[in-house]
């Protein structure tokens, strides 16, 4: 009888579908969302992650969410934004001038979305622009430019090909005399393990384009038009990067040795999205995911400390001076949705100057925030770490302020581009001493990194 009464709201949603005469099991209860939620599961064991633990125990589901609302687009159809919403437009008549419905250049800018990278399943942000030239006396209603844009952006893509799926499908079922698309395209990083490794400036940028009709000639009149539309907003249109190297995963080397269950749970969910893991773009893709996840596996402290752990403070400090170590790079990932945050970390504490000073090296200051961000986190913990590891080490008072891009903001469902979290942990005199605060806050003003 348990398992029947656990069953019965399931069964309740199927009495009521079948009632309705059309039937779609709940989101939670749908085989795609379960066969991700497994192997999300069996991809965070291998982590040697505790996977009943409070803040990852519905880690699974939410990935599962993500993921699936970040493909939305393989069932979207275009046709069903732009027929309804195509108005007419008078233009002028022929020899008199170009506008409105005919002849008159249209440019929709700046229109943010998200895609995910068919090469490492990473979100990468997408700004879309979008020019067309109207025909037949017609225009399409502005916000379905973003629509359309959409359609192709949830799905796993690579830059040049949303951009030539956009175009297409606007030439195809708006019939203008043609279409200009630009995309501006920013994909993360990947991190190095190595802490004493190059900075980085957080993301690899490309701008890709395409053009169908009058506009198939990137070198005519009217694509300069255009260009020059975006060139009003401080759109750098010259073009930068390269597509095959666009994605960084696609760069760096693979691991030498591959867990096969592991393997298989990334195929697993790349089934899910509706794709087809043989498709050749898509072949490398687990190992690629993979090599980014085990940067994130859970380690021993000690490992990645070599030996720091031992500092001391020395003697009995008088004469106090606030020391700084500013823009501190680090990587994590969130727990909650398996996706990257990236930032940098400022440390603020009091030390006492000459030979009997208490200043620690920068090298251990970079080990601990690199410790603490390579591992499944959030940042409100990972700020309270730091500064706890580091309390002992410089006498009691430290202050830790950490900056980061969270790309859940982003990917899922809210879409806030362009923001970033502070979080802020105090120990010691900096507790109660709202001047020292205020000084530490106003050497990180004046050089912060974000």
């Amino acid at each position: 009888m348990g398992s029947l009464d656990e069953g019965a709201p399931l069964n309740l949603d199927l009495e009521i579908g079948l009632k309705n005469g059309s039937f779609e099991l709940p989101f939670e209860h749908q085989p795609e969302t379960l066969a991700i939620q497994d192997a999300v599961k069996l991809l965070l064991q291998c982590l040697h992650e505790d996977v009943n633990r409070e803040g990852i125990k519905k880690t699974p589901f939410r990935v599962a969410k993500a993921l699936r609302e970040g493909t939305r687009g393989y069932k979207l159809k275009v046709k069903e934004y732009v027929q309804s919403a195509l108005f007419p437009e008078a233009g002028l008549d022929e020899g008199v001038g170009q506008a409105g419905g005919v002849g008159g250049l249209v440019v929709v800018r700046d229109l943010d979305h998200y895609s995910y990278c068919e090469s490492c399943l990473l979100p990468f942000h997408v700004r879309c622009h979008i020019g067309y030239v109207p025909s037949e006396q017609r225009v399409l209603g502005l916000s379905k430019f973003s629509r359309v844009a959409d359609v192709f952006a949830k799905r796993l893509q690579e830059p040049q090909r949303l951009a030539d799926e956009i175009c297409s499908a606007l030439q195809h079922w708006v019939k203008p005399s043609g279409v200009a698309v630009v995309l501006q395209c920013s994909h993360i990083h990947f991190p190095s393990l190595d802490f004493d490794s190059s900075s980085h400036d957080g993301f690899v940028k490309l701008m890709v384009s395409s053009g169908s009709g009058v506009f198939e000639d990137e070198r005519s009149s009217l694509w300069g038009e255009f260009l020059s539309f975006l060139k009003f907003r401080g759109v750098k249109t010259q073009a930068n990067g390269s597509v095959k190297e666009w994605c960084p995963s696609v760069k760096s080397k693979l691991l030498l040795e591959e867990d096969q269950e592991m393997v298989s749970a990334v195929v697993t969910i790349l089934k899910s999205l509706g794709e087809d893991p043989s498709r050749k773009e898509l072949i490398a893709t687990p190992s690629r995911f993979l090599k980014w996840m085990m940067n994130f596996q859970n380690v021993n402290l000690e490992m990645k400390l070599n030996g720091f752990s031992s500092v001391k403070a020395n003697g009995e400090i008088r004469e106090k001076k606030l020391h700084c170590e500013l823009n501190l790079q680090f990587w994590s990932m969130c727990e909650h949705h398996l996706l990257p945050f990236y930032g940098v970390v400022h440390v603020g504490y009091y030390c006492t100057e000459g030979s009997n000073s208490n200043a620690i090296a920068s090298s251990l200051v970079k080990s601990i925030v690199h410790f603490y961000g390579f591992k499944l986190q959030v940042q409100e913990r990972m700020t309270r770490q730091i500064a706890e590891k580091l309390s002992p080490l410089v006498g009691g008072d430290v202050i830790v302020v950490a900056e980061a891009g969270h790309t859940c903001m982003i990917s899922r469902g809210i879409e806030k581009f362009g923001s970033s979290t502070a979080t802020i942990a105090v120990l010691g005199q900096f507790c109660n001493d709202s001047p020292a605060r205020a000084a530490f806050l106003d050497k990180v003003h004046t050089t912060s990194a974000l």
